[in-house]
């Protein structure tokens, strides 16, 4: 199942040990995106970020830069950011606890231009007293746009917080409204 995980958690626990981490930096509209993935699927999407940060991450991973494939994919996410006409079904190489997951899986049933709380997102993972920690979640996905965390919020519309600043944030929601409305 694409949407699933793929490194093994002993792998994940072990800093990524035997695992190739291939990386690239693509060029969108809100900064400089940091993409990168295993064989497997996406593992970190991020603004801001560098490879030095993917080694603190997994330090016992082999770490290179891209190659065909990973533009390929990072193509894919940039444009999710700078058209982002339907969702992609993109494969990912992620972890995190059950709830993170549960969490995680609610973000990416979210259609373009809607939002959900924090409320709803830990209702949806089966959890519904679990509030903060469904935004803590949020705020531990590694792969943002891709698992679409941007589009949570607080109750009365509120954004809430965004790891890469709320004027990101903002332009997400603004032009995957903008999109939504053109498709009606």
């Amino acid at each position: 199942d694409a949407k699933r995980l793929g490194m093994a958690p002993s792998a994940w626990a072990r800093g990524g040990e035997g695992v190739t981490i291939r990386w690239t930096i693509a060029d969108t509209s809100l900064g400089a995106l940091f993409v990168a993935a295993t064989d497997k699927g996406l593992c970190r999407v991020s603004f801001d970020e560098d490879a030095d940060e993917l080694r603190r991450r997994f330090p016992n991973a082999t770490i290179e830069p891209g190659d065909e494939a990973l533009a390929d994919l990072a193509a894919h996410v940039v444009a999710a950011v700078e058209s982002p006409d339907r969702d992609q079904d993109l494969p990912l190489d992620v972890r995190g606890t059950a709830f993170q997951e549960a969490i995680w899986q609610a973000l990416r049933t979210i259609p373009i231009g809607e939002t959900r709380t924090y409320s709803e997102l830990a209702a949806l993972a089966g959890r519904p007293a679990a509030v903060r920690a469904a935004g803590t979640a949020c705020g531990q996905n590694p792969v943002s746009i891709v698992i679409p965390c941007h589009r949570a919020q607080r109750i009365g519309g509120a954004l809430g917080g965004y790891a890469y600043g709320l004027d990101r944030k903002r332009a997400l929601l603004a032009s995957e409204a903008q999109r939504a409305d053109l498709q009606e």
